[in-house]
């Protein structure tokens, strides 16, 4: 319910971020209650919905936490409230999350139950199956537990983030009672198929589990559990560096950037415990053990009666019998060759990428393009003896044993091709990788550098710099997402390429200021955070605002909390421009509050794919100002990190961000509308129905414009809650 005291105020028209990425995480989950979506598919979302609540855990459940003991009095400036109270609110939302996944995960189960595929408990094994399981624990199982007891001279044990332990209450001979771990071994699969029956399975954990009551000796076992602890992981080197959090961790300003990371990553695993999760209830005395050992209060304290560590389901969907999983998953898909781009003939070098790129600029929606046109203009400019040098920004690869367009830089690099590699070792979760592959490219003859301090750089640009006579050219490619092939298959995405000399030249001046630390460049038309990006949305918004009701923003984005940014669009809603805001995840600004967003729209696109593209356009008909970046329109992208906002000049590319804006606002069945109170109701299905991610498998973005729709109006919307079926137009799902 909406607070009568915050209608009036500076927090009239804005949400909580923890709050609104939560509800995000739960529309993430809905998708396992949706009967359209294949069973297995199901699965997987819940399998999603828990890595995301991990991450949520480690990183802004961490953050807040160490705010609430290094800065205790830090007021977020979309709610007014402390980090204390904000931990409360989250901690508050996080059991009727839980309650749901274990809802959502039962029935699923049942489901594939019935199609044959089980998650076994010992009790259902054949004899056959126990038989199997029972010689499988003795010969590759037990040989590496390592059993622990808690007492006064064996202390309790240090609990790695996201691993899992059998623990049991233990009574001694003389009644004293005492925990006991059983780590349940990394190292081991994460399950194991029958060998009568691959559909049928059982859990590492589960036997673990079972076996445990035989491991500790003369004790007497009482009850046993699976616990699972998550660790802070809001490891951040700059600001920790100057906060003081955690600032024991890097002892030596003077050691390089890598070899920081590498000693952060170690410290990683030591921070503290933010929640605990059990797979039962258990009972008051083991339960009180369990806190006190932990370090963790009654509400970090989780009973998940779903499996506690879910990444097994893609290794499981992997084993399962094809034509098992081919009923039940979605039907596959293969990214196309992009019909506006003629594939390499060896015979014909008009055929080449670099050649067509010249004529005329192209753009990549991933993951219904393939990503091979990229890929081929990196081959070509590897091989090319006209290319000089290869320049790009890397914040996320692929594993350092597949990432295709690493090794075509090595290669490029070993053809004698100036190679400079812009690699942020400090992308969360992938700072391993990144190291691994900073050595592999320096190694290869790459200059790698690694951005400017205090700012990860988070920009996606690749600048091919060509020598014809004293002459030079430029391909420049601008991406939203990461150069990872594994995500462009799974991410929607865009990648430009083009070879606007305006463009390259701003290039040339971009990498010219990250060598040398330079954040305050002069560009002519590509937009850089973090000191020219944010003027340039504002200056663009009050474009709008001076059309009054003829003004048009549609922005495309992943999550909206920069404060400066939400009140100017506030302002431009008072000024009667129409926004159209297409947000995947946080949205702090509330829509339709009256006399603050009356005019904004918010919708929000959970399906197959991970919508990831950022897309700005402000106006309406020939004079619209159109951009693609790798921005959000967050504090930490706009302030904070090294962004670019590239502007697209190409009528035709125009028309294609055009047709995906207007798809994705016509989606009728995977979109959500965000309300006034921060909910999100589906939208209605009262005609033909519209999955934007249907549409763009089915129609590339290169086919010519549809007919302009008419202005959306504003529709009705039926909320959803519970569990229950609820109509919604034509459709009824459950959730």
């Amino acid at each position: 319910m909406l607070n009568p005291e915050r209608e009036n105020g500076k927090y009239a028209y804005t949400q909580n971020r923890e709050l609104s990425w939560l509800r995000f995480n739960r529309r993430v989950l809905e998708e396992a209650g949706d009967d359209t979506v294949p069973l297995l598919e199901r699965l997987k979302f819940i399998s999603i919905f828990t890595s995301n609540l991990d991450e949520f855990f480690m990183v802004r459940v961490g953050n807040l936490f160490d705010l609430s003991l290094v800065k205790p009095g830090d007021i977020d400036n979309k709610t007014g409230e402390t980090p204390r109270e904000q931990l409360e609110e989250v901690y508050n939302v996080i059991p009727g999350l839980i309650e749901i996944k274990n809802r959502l995960y039962t029935n699923v189960d049942a489901l594939l139950r019935q199609q044959g595929i089980c998650d076994l408990t010992m009790e259902e094994l054949s004899p056959e199956e126990k038989k199997y399981v029972n010689t499988y624990y003795k010969a590759r199982i037990l040989p590496v537990l390592s059993p622990q007891i808690v007492d006064s001279h064996h202390p309790f044990p240090h609990l790695a983030n996201k691993a899992l332990y059998v623990a049991a209450l233990l009574r001694n001979r003389k009644g004293s009672v005492s925990l006991g771990f059983v780590p349940v071994p990394a190292s081991l699969p994460r399950f194991l198929l029958m060998p009568g029956d691959p559909c049928r399975f059982i859990r590492m954990e589960t036997v673990a589990l079972h076996q445990a009551r035989n491991l500790f000796g003369d004790y007497v076992p009482v009850e046993f559990c699976i616990v699972c602890a998550t660790r802070n992981a809001d490891i951040d080197l700059d600001r920790d560096m100057h906060s003081g959090i955690h600032s024991d961790m890097v002892d030596n300003p003077g050691e390089d950037l890598r070899s920081q990371m590498s000693k952060l990553l170690k410290q990683r695993a030591k921070l503290s415990v933010v929640r605990l999760e059990l797979d039962r209830k258990v009972s008051v005395e083991f339960l009180k053990l369990l806190k006190s050992r932990a370090g963790v209060e009654n509400r970090q304290i989780y009973i998940d009666q779903a499996p506690l560590e879910m990444k097994y389901v893609y290794d499981l969907v992997k084993e399962l019998p094809e034509e098992k999983t081919a009923a039940l998953s979605f039907p596959d898909y293969q990214p196309r060759w992009p019909e506006d781009l003629e594939p390499k003939n060896p015979k014909d070098p008009k055929t080449g990428i670099i050649s067509q790129i010249r004529r005329k600029d192209r753009l990549l929606f991933f993951p219904f393009d393939s990503v091979d046109p990229f890929l081929q203009l990196l081959k070509e400019a590897a091989d090319r003896p006209d290319v000089i040098s290869i320049r790009i920004t890397i914040y996320r690869l692929a594993s350092s044993t597949s990432s295709a367009i690493a090794r075509t830089l090595c290669r490029a690099a070993e053809n004698g091709k100036e190679v400079t590699v812009l690699m942020e070792l400090r992308a969360r979760f992938d700072e391993a990788n990144n190291i691994s592959w900073s050595r592999l490219l320096e190694d290869a003859g790459c200059q790698v550098i690694y951005g400017v301090e205090d700012y990860k750089c988070h920009s996606k640009i690749c600048l091919i710099t060509m020598r014809h006579g004293d002459k030079l050219s430029y391909i420049t490619q601008i991406g939203t997402g990461n150069y990872n092939e594994r995500t462009n298959a799974m991410y929607t995405d865009l990648s430009l390429m083009t070879a606007d000399q305006r463009i390259g030249l701003d290039g040339t001046v971009f990498f010219q200021n990250m060598l040398i630390g330079n954040l305050e460049g002069s560009y002519n038309h590509l937009n850089v955070a973090p000191s020219g990006l944010k003027p340039k949305l504002l200056e663009l918004i009050d474009g709008e605002i001076a059309k009054g009701q003829e003004g048009y923003i549609c922005i495309k984005a992943n999550a909206v909390t920069e404060r400066e940014v939400m009140d100017k669009l506030s302002e431009a809603s008072c000024a009667g421009v129409q926004i159209q805001l297409i947000i995947r995840g946080i949205c702090c600004l509330r829509p339709g509050i009256p006399a603050k967003t009356e005019n904004v729209h918010v919708t929000s696109i959970v399906g197959r794919y991970l919508e990831h593209g950022r897309i700005y356009c402000f106006g309406q008909g020939a004079s619209a100002k159109w951009f693609i970046a790798s921005a959000d329109m967050m504090t930490r992208n706009l302030t904070r990190r090294v962004e670019i906002m590239c502007p697209v000049y190409d009528p035709e590319i125009k028309k294609q961000l055009q047709w995906i804006l207007r798809t994705q606002l016509k989606d009728n069945v995977k979109a959500s509308s965000l309300l006034p109170d921060g909910s999100y109701c589906r939208k209605v299905n009262t005609l033909t129905p519209c999955s934007s991610q249907e549409v763009f498998m089915a129609q590339t973005v290169h086919h010519p414009l549809p007919k302009a729709p008419e202005r959306r109006p504003k529709g009705i919307h039926i909320l959803f809650g519970g569990l229950a079926g609820k109509k919604r137009g034509a459709r009824k799902k459950k959730y």
